[in-house]
């Protein structure tokens, strides 16, 4: 073989095994899972006499399954029958079986419907989380042991990211004992952050539910909750409720870096209008950089809900639209891509104006090297013969839960 392609294929292998020693965490942050009622009713299979959401995150498994932690906002109940959408939500198991399916991690589940269905409806949805081994926090069963379980610890290769989960309130409906939910109260967080804190943690993150609803720019209270969070030393702030999106900020003060995802937007609901029928993934991933850890990935993707009619049947599908822009001929209404474009278009315009040094990323872009499939992109180049395409293997992701 030539010397120069040898030198090549030398380097690249030295820069491949640079990054595989490299101590890095990816992350990806999903909106509000919502479970309306004729979402309900496409998820039953009459044939099989069962409910399905498997097709509803499928076009997006292989990009859930690329990081290392993949987290939602589950804003429905899993309370049982009967089974419902708003305004008292309670959705099938079978929700929380297609998001670990498709490679989400960890559902939070603080939000204004977590008591939908009371008690009852707290302690049923955490007992099949629990069943299907999802990571939680936000809601507790026992307020008790409410401290123990309420950090969640999410680590890999030496680094350790701790995760808190908030909401301004539970629409009117009280939790009691022995439940408990998790509100946006600063004294309570001041407490929790202090111990969060003794667990020699790299990063801390708040997923936090606020704002106003159908809002594109955060308010006062999100304003003064995230400035809150600052001064306490919180290092990402990532929000939902508003179902549409609002503007993602980064800033770096004397070597600290605070980031705010204001509104992650809808990830999956029947909410048809414009800017309420998709949202946005946020990827990020942090590195150890001698001894400190530092953000090293920071990026949004959008994502549109495709609501859709087939053997006389509603379907929800949930697609990373960037990459389905290219793709008109998947869709069999014309309109459908329209409405996509529109909101993706929208949303660019939005997000690009109004973010701070955040911008979007590629869907497929992965987080972690996959040295074969470079490599034999490599060698096909130098030999230009047939080679036949490594098939990415989805992975179940390893790391630390709670202490």
């Amino acid at each position: 073989m030539h010397k120069s392609i040898l030198k090549i294929i030398s380097i690249l292998c030295f820069l491949l095994a640079s990054s595989i020693k490299s101590q890095e965490i990816s992350f990806l942050f999903m909106g509000d899972i919502m479970g309306h009622g004729p979402q309900i009713r496409s998820a039953w299979q009459e044939n099989k006499k069962q409910y399905d959401y498997s097709e509803v995150f499928s076009p997006l498994e292989d990009i859930i399954s690329s990081v290392d932690f993949a987290v939602a906002n589950l804003e429905v109940t899993l309370a049982g029958k009967p089974f419902r959408g708003y305004p008292q939500f309670s959705s099938p198991n079978e929700l929380a079986v297609a998001c670990k399916n498709s490679g989400m991690d960890v559902l939070v589940t603080a939000n204004n419907h977590s008591c939908d269905r009371k008690n009852k409806g707290i302690i049923r949805t955490i007992d099949v989380l629990d069943s299907l081994n999802i990571l939680h926090t936000g809601t507790f069963k026992e307020s008790e042991k409410r401290e123990a379980k309420n950090l969640l610890i999410l680590s890999k290769e030496g680094i350790k990211v701790g995760l808190l989960n908030y909401t301004y309130g539970t629409n009117g409906i009280p939790f009691s004992e022995p439940t408990y939910v998790n509100l946006l109260d600063s004294v309570l967080i001041r407490k929790d952050i202090i111990n969060a804190r003794k667990e020699d943690l790299d990063k801390l993150v708040v997923f936090v539910h606020w704002g106003s609803e159908y809002r594109d720019f955060p308010n006062s209270y999100q304003k003064k909750y995230n400035n809150f969070f600052q001064g306490l030393g919180v290092d990402i702030v990532v929000g939902s409720h508003p179902h549409v999106i609002q503007p993602i900020e980064y800033s770096k003060k004397n070597g600290q870096e605070f980031m705010t995802v204001f509104s992650l937007g809808n990830f999956v609901s029947n909410q048809r209008e414009e800017r309420k029928d998709g949202g946005v993934m946020f990827r990020l991933s942090f590195k150890k950089n001698g001894d400190n850890v530092v953000i090293s990935r920071k990026e949004y993707i959008p994502v549109w809900v495709h609501k859709f009619i087939d053997k006389e049947k509603y379907h929800y599908q949930v697609l990373p639209c960037a990459r389905y822009l290219y793709n008109e001929k998947y869709f069999s209404n014309k309109s459908d891509f329209d409405k996509m474009k529109i909101f993706l278009d929208n949303s660019r315009k939005h997000l690009n104006s109004n973010n701070l040094d955040v911008v979007e990323g590629i869907p497929y872009g992965y987080t972690r090297v996959r040295p074969a499939v470079i490599l034999n992109s490599v060698i096909q180049e130098i030999r230009n013969v047939d080679i036949i395409p490594v098939k990415t293997k989805k992975r179940r992701k390893k790391g630390g839960g709670r202490n």
